[in-house]
């Protein structure tokens, strides 16, 4: 699907629809992207212009810009959409839930993603920061083009780290301790805890600094009985 957008990208259409409806595989298990129904050309500002302040998109996977109704959607609209398509294939539930289509876009918009490697274990790492990137709320914090995001998928698939949600990552982190905010607040602090043996290490000192005190405090007891 990547590769798809790149190609429509890079001809100066974007898809304003990506979803798990508009994906089609053929017997070959290829994937094709589907229904140009609101896909449009990016200098079209004339259309865009006629459409502003309307929502375009299907509520599940929408961009924040396109509820917004903003006139110069892009590229990085169909990056988020994909992100959702994305994170729906790998945890086997939308980002975001509720009990109308305004509901589900107001958490779009306003509520910080689930990590999906929160709600699926198994994923790595640099899986789960490709789709937070990509789900990004500000698109400029998402990946800048297609191209960079097949650079990421294709480390993945190879079992190496995404060099570009892992470099986002770090900054990210980086920049919410300098603004003095515990790191998990970033919502990734899946990606910021200790190494595997690091926490056994700290249980054992703890374990060993709680029992010298007790030892100090049984001792000070029994030499306050025998006075």
């Amino acid at each position: 699907m990547a590769d798809a957008l790149l190609h429509a990208h890079e001809r100066g259409i974007i898809h304003r629809d990506v979803k798990p409806k508009n994906i089609m595989l053929t017997k070959e298990r290829v994937a094709k992207l589907a229904d140009m129904g609101l896909a449009r050309a990016a200098s079209d500002l004339e259309l865009a212009m006629t459409e502003a302040g309307r929502a375009y998109g299907t509520p599940y996977y929408i961009s924040p810009e396109q509820i917004r109704g903003e006139v110069n959607i892009d590229h990085r609209a169909d990056i988020y959409s994909l992100g959702a398509t994305f994170y729906h294939m790998l945890t086997g539930r939308v980002p975001f839930e509720g009990p109308t289509p305004s509901a589900v876009m107001h958490k779009h918009l306003k509520e910080p993603l689930t990590p999906p490697d929160h709600i699926n274990t198994r994923l790595t790492v640099g899986c789960a920061a490709m789709i937070e990137m990509m789900m990004a709320k500000r698109r400029d914090q998402r990946y800048p083009s297609c191209r960079e995001l097949l650079d990421d998928l294709d480390l993945l698939a190879r079992g190496q780290a995404p060099h570009y949600a892992e470099q986002k990552l770090g900054q990210d982190v980086f920049a919410t301790l300098a603004a003095g905010e515990p790191a998990a607040q970033t919502g990734l602090e899946s990606e910021v805890l200790p190494a595997a043996g690091a926490p056994m290490a700290v249980t054992v000192l703890l374990a060993i600094i709680a029992g010298v005190s007790i030892l100090a405090n049984i001792i000070l007891l029994l030499i306050a009985v025998s006075q």
